[in-house]
């Protein structure tokens, strides 16, 4: 295992050993001299760490990867079976109870060196026998780079000094710095075999993140603490609810960070569904082989109309309808146009045979044709006025969403819905049309597991009063159906502005503020309670950085982070778009 200095959200190049000097998979050449390698433009010594404390403390190799200069350690393991195991330990006690013996025969006093060795092989001995322990051989291997002779044997003597610091002690690999260069390199090789036998604690204890501000038994990588020294994991679904709110402005890493907890989520089992409104989630979607409908695409369409399994579903779709008729319309109807809309959503499942009679409830459902017709056919002027308004979504501009049934159901373990390809008058419709079929498949009881709604650019459907109260209903009844909702927004003020947006964020568990503008940054720290440190720190916070909130009163900062093959599928960055090739072409996604 190979330890390096890895960049936070950014895309990942390949770093060769000789820096500027070196090519595409190596260095341009490698000149072996005793004490150090000259590789590319820059210089190297290897150490081999031959002495150990008798105790360490978990995270104790951490103050290596802290280390500011340029340094590869290695550790290689290696298991020792059982009954090898016992066999070295059973010798091991014969030479020490041979040695006390002897000093005893001599009239000598007890070495507290063979005293001790001899009580922790007895130890280490019957917790192998109990099952509770296994012996693993490990070599600690460290690799300096610098850029000159000078430099190097400056920054050896800092290394030496930490490594002293940690009770270690470290050789150089004089004579073999070759071997060494090559033990430390990722390939698995160790070409000096110093090695030590370690206890399963022991070797636990060398996982250099030692950091526990968040704590969670499982959950999500989201990335590392702003010192590098720890881990941020987070399971949202042991909390009390399994909602976020994800505030960020625009370009802070928001989206970014949504997609790697989506991607990270597939990974645990989670299925998600996504709310897509630019189009970001499709290459991700194509490499996971997740499905991807086009909602405005011609020829894609979802019915409003469709009844949902479950108690009452005509009712239950009429209100819908309700919801969203006001949507389209900019505002709530009076009181006339509501109770005319109410009778024409009748009037429209009537008129294809659907009653409150289960039996017909598998027919085809109406359209929103159908409804205008009905309220057409109607005597109050209300509903008149209120077929006109909705003319120009059956006959006019904006028909292709509603002029037909729905065309697929898409599913899968990701399923993606794009809202780009809408009118910018449609958005709001669109996202409620998606939210609302994708809250189907959440619902459905026959059908229950972990799952994650994600909606990005959540503000387009925040600006809409009706659809504040879809997202707000959904928010409240997530838990029940084992779901949680991630609401991603860049615009704070449509969030923490009206009640329903705050009832969302108090309904979020788990809560991540990213980079914050400086208009917004005290309405922010105002509705999360933030301290004038957490303010600063918001206000100056680099790409990707953010701050972890749980349960409003556990916060911890940390920076988000992504190997290259997963930035690679959660960049939305132009410049490094522009160099990747389209997945799109690729068989893996299924596009609908």
């Amino acid at each position: 295992m190979t330890v390096r200095h890895r960049p936070i959200l950014g895309r990942q190049t390949t770093r060769t050993a000789a820096g500027k000097g070196g090519g595409l998979l190596g260095p341009h050449g490698i000149e072996v001299r005793p004490r150090h390698l000259a590789v590319g433009d820059g210089v190297c010594r290897s150490f081999a760490v031959v002495g150990y404390p008798r105790e360490v403390g978990y995270g104790w190799l951490a103050p290596l990867l802290e280390h500011p200069g340029r340094l590869d350690v290695a550790l290689h393991i290696e298991p020792v079976r059982n009954d090898l195991a016992a066999e070295r330990l059973r010798r091991q006690q014969a030479r020490l109870e041979s040695a006390r013996r002897l000093d005893a025969a001599k009239g000598r006093l007890a070495d507290p060196g063979i005293e001790v060795a001899a009580q922790d092989a007895a130890e280490l001995s019957a917790r192998l026998a109990r099952g509770q322990a296994k012996l693993f051989r490990l070599g600690l291997y460290v690799t300096v780079h610098a850029p000159d002779p000078d430099a190097l044997e400056n920054e050896c003597t800092r290394v030496k000094a930490l490594v002293s610091s940690l009770l270690l002690d470290a050789v150089p690999a004089t004579f073999r710095s070759l071997q060494g260069y090559v033990t430390t390199l990722p390939a698995g090789i160790d070409n000096l075999s110093m090695r030590r036998t370690l206890d399963t604690d022991a070797l636990s204890a060398a996982f250099p993140f030692s950091g526990v501000d968040l704590a969670s038994a499982g959950g999500v990588l989201y990335g590392t603490t702003i010192s590098g020294s720890g881990l941020v994991c987070w399971d949202r679904f042991a909390c009390d609810n399994h909602n976020s709110v994800i505030l960020a402005r625009s370009g802070a890493g928001k989206s970014y960070l949504a997609k790697l907890e989506a991607l990270r989520s597939l990974y645990d089992g989670v299925e998600v569904l996504v709310v897509d409104p630019e189009d970001e989630y499709r290459r991700l979607a194509h490499a996971v082989g997740g499905a991807y409908l086009h909602l405005g695409a011609p020829g894609v369409r979802l019915n409003p109309f469709d009844l949902a399994p479950g108690p009452d579903p005509l009712t239950r779709r009429a209100l819908f309808v309700h919801t969203l008729v006001a949507v389209l319309l900019g505002e709530k109807p009076d009181p006339a146009a509501t109770a005319a809309l109410d009778r024409g959503v009748l009037a429209a499942y009537g008129a294809v045979g659907i009653t409150a009679d289960p039996r017909t409830h598998r027919r085809p459902a109406p359209v929103l044709a159908e409804l205008t017709k009905a309220l057409d056919a109607d005597d109050d002027p209300a509903a008149k006025t209120l077929a006109a308004r909705l003319a120009p979504y059956v006959t006019g501009s904006y028909r292709q969403l509603f002029c037909g049934p729905t065309t697929t159901r898409p599913e899968g373990h990701l399923v993606v819905i794009s809202l780009r390809d809408l009118p910018d008058e449609l958005k709001a419709a669109g996202t409620l049309l998606t939210l609302d079929a994708l809250w189907r498949r959440v619902a459905d009881p026959t059908n229950r597991r972990r799952r994650l709604v994600v909606i990005d650019e959540a503000w387009l459907l925040m600006r809409d009063p009706e659809g504040a109260k879809f997202l707000f209903k959904a928010a409240k009844s997530a838990r029940k159906h084992w779901a949680g909702l991630t609401v991603v927004t860049q615009d704070a003020a449509d969030l923490l502005g009206s009640d329903l947006g705050q009832a969302v964020v108090a309904n979020a568990a788990t809560q991540i503020l990213l980079r914050q503008a400086p208009q917004a940054i005290e309405a922010v720290g105002d509705a999360f309670g933030l301290s004038e440190g957490e303010r600063a720190f918001l206000a100056s916070a680099r790409r990707g950085e953010g701050l972890l909130s749980v349960a409003a009163h556990e916060r911890v900062g940390f920076a988000a982070l992504a190997s290259p093959a997963e930035h690679d599928l959660v960049t939305t960055n132009p410049a490094e778009l522009a160099r990747l090739d389209d997945p799109a072409e690729d068989d893996g996604g299924l596009d609908l």
